[in-house]
């Protein structure tokens, strides 16, 4: 599997389908492994922090979230073609989980969220196991850990804490909880519960769902601002023939 480096992070050159089986695969190995999500914003946030570059190269399996890392391929030359978005890529991961009745321990989110996100997801995929869930506000990491070993084996782990928060509960707890794939998916859960919304099809299609975001919720605009940002810093390793500048 081919990986591709967007100013010294490396994702996979990847579909869809193809990340979903690569998963599964891990699973029927029973082969531990992590899956990162990035997008423009938190490779931009990676360029002053070499922990969590580290964290987002060890992944198994890293994927191209967002319009801005597709564009950023196409300044630099890198061949990633496809958007991978971790809450569909979860989806329908979920989907072949559930032929095979695998298990799903979801932590992340408000309290409450997760439970209901867990019933929805359920009901849309018969044969899905809920393992447990534990809501994102906790300050003694290992007494979540303890929590999740106490459910009993489970095959995956929804970790819904927000970048960097996830990679780094994952990179230092998977290998003493008993699980075998980990997915940082962000807000996700509130995407399952129904809590929030995506953004209509229009704006997934044409790559505009950040400003579909912003226009929800104005207060992420100086988060936003990084996207341009972004950007700039691709073109400048364009000019400069540097990975990064």
């Amino acid at each position: 599997m081919s990986k591709v480096s967007i100013m010294g992070v490396n994702f996979d050159a990847i579909s869809k389908a193809e990340a979903v089986e690569r998963a599964m695969q891990l699973l029927r190995e029973q082969r531990k492994g992590y899956v990162v999500t990035p997008n423009s914003e938190i490779v931009y946030m990676a360029k002053d922090d070499p922990e969590l570059i580290g964290l987002l190269n060890g992944a198994s399996l890293a994927l191209p979230d967002g319009v801005g890392i597709l564009h950023a391929a196409k300044i630099l030359g890198k061949p990633i073609y496809e958007k991978v978005a971790g809450v569909e890529f979860a989806v329908d991961l979920l989907a072949e989980m559930a032929k095979e009745n695998r298990s799903l321990y979801l932590l992340g989110a408000k309290p409450g969220v997760a439970r209901k996100a867990a019933e929805n997801l359920v009901k849309r995929f018969p044969g899905l196991k809920i393992s447990g869930c534990h809501d994102g506000y906790f300050t003694e990491e290992q007494d979540v850990v303890d929590t999740i070993n106490a459910s009993g084996h489970t095959d995956v782990v929804f970790v819904c804490l927000g970048a960097p928060k996830q990679e780094r509960f994952i990179h230092q707890h998977m290998q003493e909880i008993n699980a075998t794939l980990f997915c940082g998916l962000g807000g996700s859960l509130d995407i399952y519960a129904g809590t929030a919304q995506r953004a209509p099809k229009f704006y997934v299609d044409h790559g505009l769902e950040w400003l579909y975001r912003l226009k929800q919720e104005p207060w992420r605009a100086k988060r936003m601002s990084k996207l341009p940002l972004f950007l700039l810093r691709a073109m400048k390793c364009k000019v400069t023939g540097k990975e990064t500048p």
